[in-house]
């Protein structure tokens, strides 16, 4: 299992949910030259990976005020992180963060969750829950790194 940056990013995209890559693509000339993608490759297979952003995505404007404080103060956001479904439950989400935190030893992040099944999981890798955002009916999860 290999962490690299992906630079021909597309491959990363093509494994993501249909509607992910409804809300990246289109969007993806406007975020390029401040995003990196980084993936795990397993026989010339990526089997999961992640966004990381320096400035704020669109989906989320709706919190522009609070994002720009975190980026302000050096934490880069993670976006569009995913496992492919047949890798799930082999460690490999951990894998990435453990990855990407070790790149980047001095980093701080911070990301959002719509599903709040993923808490555990973002907690036992050294998040922090900070606190719920509202977007509409919508709720995410706020968490930060290091906590």
């Amino acid at each position: 299992m290999i962490f690299e940056k992906c630079i021909k990013v597309q491959s990363f995209f093509s494994i993501l949910p249909q509607d992910w890559q409804e809300s990246i693509l289109p969007l993806w000339e406007d975020y390029k030259s401040s995003t990196e993608c980084f993936v795990l490759n397993e026989a010339n297979e990526i089997v999961a990976g992640g966004l990381v952003f320096t400035k704020c995505p669109l989906d989320m404007f709706y919190a522009l005020e609070e994002a720009n404080t975190y980026f302000e103060k050096g934490y880069k956001y993670l976006g569009f992180i995913y496992v492919s479904e047949s890798r799930r439950g082999q460690n490999l989400g951990s894998f990435w963060l453990n990855s990407l935190k070790e790149m980047y030893p001095e980093t701080k992040f911070w990301l959002t969750i719509e599903d709040l099944n993923l808490h555990h999981f973002y907690v036992k890798n050294g998040f922090l829950y900070v606190k719920t955002l509202h977007h509409g009916e919508q709720k995410e999860g706020l968490y930060l790194y290091p906590n």
